[in-house]
């Protein structure tokens, strides 16, 4: 008895666990390709200032999605947002902001979100920021794009693009 009702609370505790993470969503294109853990909205308020009951802050090292860190694949040699960047594969971060957004990639990849970025913040290949943007329409689910000629971010109202060119 004491068995089956440890093994039943073990498996519902792996299936809670299982329906908790985000799906691992991977966009392709040209040339770049993204995979990352796309979180929905869920009626949170998602960025906003220190203090406030937003899931991210201002300012703060973001992992840029959900569980493991983002990763950007660049195809071949090219510009993110005006810098050189060489073809392989980075880790990407971002610090959301109301004004603008600044976008890290680093050579570490694996990381487990933003946890250990700062003891790998050495690594950082380049950081570049753009303007924030604002949609008049919602996503629900945190969305990357990608264009031939841009990365686009949003998530609710928010994001970002940063312009690539190859």
């Amino acid at each position: 008895m004491k068995t089956s009702f440890l093994t039943l609370l073990l498996t519902l505790a792996a299936f809670s666990w299982a329906c908790s993470q985000s799906p691992r969503v991977t966009t392709d294109g040209k040339n770049i390709s993204i995979a990352y853990g796309q979180p929905s909205k869920r009626d949170r308020v998602l960025f906003g200032p220190e203090g406030s009951q937003s899931l991210e802050k201002y300012g703060k090292i973001w992992r840029t999605g959900a569980n493991a860190s983002t990763e950007i694949t660049f195809k071949k040699d090219g510009q993110f947002a005006g810098k050189s960047v060489k073809a392989g594969t980075y880790s990407l971060f971002t610090i959301p902001g109301e004004k603008e957004w600044s976008i890290i990639l680093n050579s570490v990849l694996g990381q487990s979100g933003a946890y250990d970025y700062e003891k790998n913040k050495s690594k950082d290949v380049l950081k570049v920021t753009v303007p924030a943007k604002k949609y008049t329409s919602s996503a629900e689910k945190m969305t990357f794009t990608v264009k031939d000629n841009s990365l686009d971010f949003q998530w609710d109202k928010e994001g970002f693009s940063v312009p690539t060119k190859f």
